[in-house]
């Protein structure tokens, strides 16, 4: 064999090995752009998995903000401030004398026990320095309320208390603050449960079934529900129908014509400050709250 036949042999054995390399290059880019790309389409659907899970807590926390967010600042405020935060606890064990004659107490580690017998009547007498105030507790369809008010006023509660608040717009006269005489009063230490369940809307504000007009007595709250405690308000006049459309003041007692005639005045002491819509003129005392039973 010629040299020359070998040397095309050699050539074509080269360039053999030469093509198979090439060929064997090209199917190991090929792997790797196929690896590279599938790795390419997983990290994109983990990407579009953590934007679909980051946009469900988003609309988790929106929802929550909005159970959470304050009153609504249309509603009238007849605020007891003090309740605002807690709820109905644990109940005392320990009753007041009936004749008044416990110490006056203030403050409570927990709601007042049943302290009455709501099958027999009861009329909290109100001894102010514009007149006595005579009025029959509803035990009937608020026993709770009833139950409460009369305890705390045979524990000296409202001895000595004012009415801090007038405001003719709602026709009401306002009070039941022993420590501070006004609506931020710590109050008793408890709440009480709404009579009846009132209804709850988003915001968490309450809506009840509960009619206003002139002589009630009537239990003050915050917003939320079970928020009422010991401040209470007296409706004066027509105005007080403007409650209607909230309905959560739960109505506990009626006053006869004389002790309407005094809550009047009282109202008619009225003085416009930034407080709440105002003030009497001058003070009015509430020396004491009794309870006569029959």
């Amino acid at each position: 064999m010629t040299n020359e036949k070998r040397e095309r042999q050699r050539a074509n054995r080269e360039g053999s090995r030469i093509e198979a390399a090439r060929e064997q290059q090209s199917e190991q880019n090929r792997r790797r752009f196929m690896y590279s790309g599938a790795l390419a389409v997983l990290v994109v659907i983990l990407i579009a998995i953590l934007a679909l899970t980051s946009g469900d807590d988003s609309e988790t926390t929106s929802t929550d903000t909005t159970a959470t967010a304050p009153a609504d600042t249309a509603r009238v405020d007849l605020t007891d401030t003090a309740s605002a935060d807690t709820e109905p606890g644990p109940v005392d064990s320990e009753c007041p004398a009936v004749d008044g004659s416990s110490p006056r107490t203030l403050d409570f580690g927990a709601r007042q026990p049943l302290c009455i017998d709501t099958s027999q009547t009861h009329v909290a007498v109100f001894d102010t320095s514009e007149g006595e105030i005579r009025v029959t507790l509803d035990t009937e369809n608020t026993p709770l309320t009833v139950n409460n008010f009369v305890t705390l006023a045979r524990w000296g509660y409202y001895d000595n208390t004012t009415i801090f608040r007038t405001d003719p717009s709602i026709d009401i006269i306002q009070g039941g603050s022993p420590h501070t005489e006004s609506p931020s009063d710590q109050g008793p230490g408890y709440t009480i449960a709404d009579e009846p369940t009132f209804t709850q809307d988003g915001g968490g504000n309450v809506t009840g079934p509960y009619r206003y007009e002139p002589g009630q007595l009537v239990m003050a709250r915050s917003g939320g529900p079970d928020a009422g405690s010991a401040q209470f308000f007296f409706t004066t006049g027509a105005n007080a129908s403007l409650l209607d459309g909230q309905g959560s003041y739960v109505v506990f007692g009626d006053t006869d014509e004389g002790g309407l005639g005094v809550l009047q005045e009282i109202i008619g002491l009225h003085v416009a400050t930034g407080n709440l819509g105002g003030a009497p003129s001058r003070e009015v005392l509430i020396s004491s709250v009794t309870i006569e039973v029959s």
